[in-house]
């Protein structure tokens, strides 16, 4: 048996979330139950992997445990960006394939999401927008957006160069020197979209808020202890992420990192119309750590995310949410200088599971035992598609996109504590210095 010593913690900051009305909450496990198949953790992988088997499984019952509530997690608390592109690439053959695995895997995830979303008329801000992929410096253009738009080249993808002329047109600042806008991505309400994909799931699947896995145990199948029941299976599919250590898998593979983000209060008609530019557009950075990560929602809110801490026992001090919201305020000011009296409303932290070599935790993990964890920051994607595709495995069913997924590899073994803290800091520390001019 296995205690699971670190729980999930809900502070109820999520911005995206907050300002969405209020939904009816699943039911706590209150009793002994059976079922065919267990999946633990109801953000994006768990989500496709419980309507995945019940689509294979329409005959199973199927239970998916929650521990606090959807939409609260990693999953509704992202930048609400479905990538479908690598950000970076390299130039050699091998790096080419592996990015042609990894667009088919994306690209499949959006399909899956699309379907689902038209189906069961999700409204979760969904839409076609792209994304521009920015540069603050010249040396960011020349060093990043330059050798990415010929590796764009080589793979046959779509794109444009947009000035920094063009981005002051496009989206309101001409903070940037240049981005380059790729057609493909999706923007979306991050937590609307997995509390819609909760609160229709099939008829088979039944879903637990409020219910975190206190142990779990391999004998005869899979038992779980929750608060104030059990539960057993015959197979699980681990779907919580880095917490998956907890569970006695990947221990010594996950890196976990506290991301934070803001979102302002919503721009007035005037605030808005002085902005310009298109409507519900998003940005990533050059330089992930130093850089900021923007968004214009359709309810002309903007999206700042910037400030990456490691949290390896998932919890950082209540202060540095605070000292997060200044300074996205700040780097707010130096790219909208037009809009002065707009501050930041909301201001939380979700948790982002790394690791060493950018591999998922993927595929069987343990006898009656399916991951889909580890998602490199690319959840709503990532998550998706290796939660279908553990759903895929787990029932035996075939899927070419498996042998795609399994080509990422596995995650590598980190240092031990504290070799690994010291070098993780360390690594933000230069990561932060090189990339002082994308501030």
């Amino acid at each position: 048996m296995t205690n699971i010593s670190i729980l999930p913690k809900d502070d109820k900051t999520n911005g995206w979330s907050r300002i969405l009305p209020s939904r009816d909450i699943a039911e706590a496990l209150n009793t002994e139950l059976n079922v065919d198949y267990v999946i633990i953790g109801a953000g994006f992988a768990g989500l496709a992997a419980a309507r995945r088997l019940a689509e294979n499984q329409p005959n199973s019952h199927i239970a998916l445990l929650e521990a606090h509530e959807v939409g609260e997690g990693a999953s509704g608390r992202n930048s609400g960006f479905a990538i479908d592109l690598p950000h970076n690439v390299e130039s050699s053959l091998q790096e080419l394939d592996g990015s042609q695995r990894f667009i088919r895997l994306s690209r499949a995830a959006i399909d899956y999401l699309q379907l689902n979303i038209t189906k069961q008329k999700i409204t979760c801000n969904w839409s076609q927008r792209g994304k521009y992929h920015a540069a603050v410096s010249d040396k960011g253009s020349a060093e990043i957006l330059q050798p990415y738009a010929q590796e764009l080249d080589a793979l046959g993808e779509t794109y444009r160069w947009v000035n920094r002329e063009q981005l002051l047109k496009e989206i309101g600042t001409d903070y940037f020197h240049s981005a380059l806008y790729t057609p493909g991505g999706y923007l979306m309400n991050p937590a609307a979209l997995t509390r819609g994909l909760a609160d229709s799931l099939p008829p088979n699947v039944t879903l637990f808020e409020h219910t975190p896995v206190l142990s779990i145990e391999h004998t005869n199948g899979i038992k779980l202890t929750t608060p104030e029941g059990n539960i057993s299976a015959h197979t699980a599919i681990l779907a919580v992420n880095g917490f998956a250590s907890q569970f006695g898998f990947l221990s010594e593979s996950l890196m976990v990192l506290a991301a934070y983000a803001s979102l302002t209060r919503p721009l007035t008609s005037d605030e808005r119309t002085a902005l310009g530019g298109v409507d519900d557009w998003g940005l990533t950075p050059v330089n992930s750590i130093s850089g900021v990560t923007m968004r214009l929602t359709q309810d002309n809110r903007i999206l700042m995310r910037q400030c990456f801490r490691y949290a390896p026992n998932f919890r950082r001090p209540k202060r540095e949410t605070f000292k997060a919201r200044a300074t996205h305020q700040q780097l707010f000011k130096k790219r909208f200088p037009i809009l002065p009296d707009v501050h930041m409303e909301h201001t939380w932290r979700g948790f982002v599971c790394m690791s060493r070599n950018h591999a998922p935790g993927f595929g069987r993990l343990g006898p009656n035992v399916f991951g889909a964890v580890c998602q490199n920051a690319v959840g709503v994607t990532k998550g998706t598609i290796s939660g279908l595709l553990a759903a895929d495995m787990a029932c035996g069913e075939d899927n070419s996109l498996i042998s795609d997924m399994e080509s990422l590899g596995s995650p590598q073994r980190l240092p031990p504590r504290p070799f690994l803290d010291l070098g993780v800091r360390a690594r933000f520390a230069i990561e932060m210095w090189r990339g002082r001019n994308e501030r």
